[in-house]
């Protein structure tokens, strides 16, 4: 209760200042007396507070090409959920140093693009809320990794790297590292193996990586390793086969009601048909065909495998 008065007391006086400041300033004529007596009683004061946060549901993402790149694509997507909700949704970038998966259980942001693993940690973490799982060009509810080597390398299967340079993307990345890692591990593979090993942060920048020669090989997503095999760029020994894909996923505080408008939203997104106008190269994502009902059992086999990996905290809460 003095914690409620306490606080009460230094809104009145933050509000009692910013008026004072505001209309005490001499602007003419038609300057007004201000009564300090005149206070905005305490439920004024939550009305205010709620009105200031109008429904503004910030989203983050699991970085994928670039900043700039992942933000054209997601705005327009986010301007399709505020039409569609009637919600405003703001897109926030993970500062460098920090965790998407720690944003969204901590509700930095309330909803998120995350890959499968992040999902699985956060979940484990967090209790946080899976929503829509994406479909690809094909419509498959799932994604691959591949592993490649510059295009004149001399490897031509999984075998070979053994005794090289392997590049990772980040080390929370589902395609880019912990599908490659279960492709290395049934070919009998280990980090051990390698003489060297790097989690570059990205999908473009393990490529660059050993496009420029850095490393001999990597790991990284299905569809922009394709399309820079076609470029010439890259040439693919190993494609995986098919994972549960990336999902949008909800902080576990979000309000029920609200998490049933958005979800059906996100069902509901024709990016091939009627809501394609706008959208930015949204083929090249996993999410290409829109989304399906996600469930946190189908990704029993890949929370298993980061278990054998030793990637997830040791508590993992109600998840199976």
């Amino acid at each position: 209760m003095f914690r409620t008065q306490h606080k009460t007391m230094w809104l009145l006086v933050i509000i009692a200042i910013n008026t004072l400041i505001f209309f005490g300033c001499d602007y003419g004529p038609e300057r007004q007396e201000i009564d300090l007596k005149d206070t905005a009683t305490e439920a004024e004061i939550r009305e205010y507070a709620v009105a200031g946060n109008m429904d503004i549901l910030r989203f983050g993402f699991d970085l994928r090409a670039s900043p700039q790149e992942d933000a054209r694509q997601y705005l327009p997507f986010l301007r399709y959920l505020e039409k569609a909700t009637g919600y405003k949704f703001d897109l926030r970038f993970t500062p460098k140093g920090g965790d998407i998966m720690d944003d969204l259980g901590q509700d930095v942001v309330q909803f998120a693009a995350i890959g499968a693993g992040s999902y699985i940690e956060a979940r484990a973490r967090y209790e946080v809320i899976p929503l829509a799982r994406g479909l690809n060009i094909e419509g498959k509810a799932g994604y691959q990794s591949v592993i490649f080597t510059a295009p004149k390398s001399r490897i031509k299967k999984i075998g070979d790297l053994r005794g090289k340079q392997f590049a990772f993307g980040g080390i929370t990345s589902t395609q880019g590292h912990i599908i490659p890692r279960i492709m290395l591990a049934e070919s009998g593979l280990t980090l051990n193996d390698f003489s060297s090993y790097e989690y570059t942060g990205s999908h473009r920048n393990c490529a660059n990586a050993v496009t420029a020669g850095r490393f001999d090989a990597g790991g990284m997503q299905d569809i922009m390793g394709k399309d820079m095999e076609a470029a010439g760029l890259l040439r693919i020994i190993k494609i995986s086969k098919y994972y549960p894909s990336s999902c949008i996923a909800a902080n576990q505080d979000v309000p029920a009601e609200k998490l049933a408008q958005i979800k059906q939203a996100l069902l509901d997104f024709d990016p091939q048909g009627r809501h394609a106008a706008g959208l930015y190269h949204w083929e090249k994502t996993e999410m290409a065909n829109g989304f399906c009902e996600a469930k946190d059992e189908e990704y029993a086999e890949l929370r298993n495998w980061m278990r054998q990996f030793g990637l997830l905290p040791e508590r993992q809460g109600a998840t199976e």
